[in-house]
């Protein structure tokens, strides 16, 4: 196990959720470093951090030398470096190609359109009442979740893609938990919420939990 990764993340954000997630379940120990947001400014604007990532979003993972962003990324790093723990992508080249893809569509089709700087965004272009928000974010989010809905069809059994855990999996687990903070239900997606469900119950996860992060409000 390594004692020299660092994670700035921010407790409430999916995509650090993404990173804790996959730190718990192969049980790898790191330093959190909190990046708040919203104070001073918002935290990912200053220049130390800036020059960490350009894009000013959490997560960023440093492990000795190496700074690096995006959390598929980082997935795909921890399960080179660290091979004697829980995988988190499949050993064949079509599994890891088919969860790259479901995961995607949550990196790309669903998270990034109802992100704290898209919302921000709205605001000031656009100024839209808080209905209107909360139609644009479930609309992608319903748009999304059918797509992943109509994949589970046919992959899910314990889990998203049989009965092992993968990184689909995980950014499942902290897409749902977004989504919930903004009142959209998963009850029209029964794969979708067995899956959830049953990742509910792993306790390895749950100190990786936004409510269990030192920087939560």
């Amino acid at each position: 196990m390594s004692d020299s990764l660092k994670l700035y993340s921010y407790y409430r954000s999916s995509a650090s959720y993404r990173v804790r997630l996959a730190l718990a379940y192969k049980e790898l120990n790191y330093d959190y470093l909190a990046v708040h947001l919203l104070n001073n400014g918002g935290e990912q604007n200053s220049p130390d951090y800036v020059a960490a990532n350009p894009m000013r979003q959490v997560p960023t993972l440093v492990d000795g030398d190496l700074v690096l962003s995006q959390s598929l990324a980082i997935y795909e790093y921890l399960d080179e470096k660290y091979p004697n723990t829980k995988r988190l992508l499949p050993t064949d080249t079509a599994g890891r190609a088919k969860v790259r893809e479901f995961c995607e569509i949550i990196n790309a089709g669903i998270q990034p359109l109802q992100n704290l700087k898209t919302l921000q965004t709205l605001d000031e272009y656009f100024k839209p009442l808080a209905a209107v928000k909360m139609r644009w974010m479930h609309y992608w989010m319903a748009r999304g979740y059918s797509a992943l809905e109509e994949k589970l069809r046919m992959t899910s059994g314990t889990y998203s893609f049989g009965n092992t855990l993968t990184a689909a999996d995980l950014f499942l687990y902290a897409q749902i938990f977004s989504s919930n903070r903004f009142q959209f239900s998963i009850e029209t997606y029964p794969n979708m919420k067995r899956v959830y469900e049953n990742i509910a119950k792993l306790e390895i996860l749950e100190k990786a939990h936004p409510n269990q992060q030192i920087d939560a409000e």
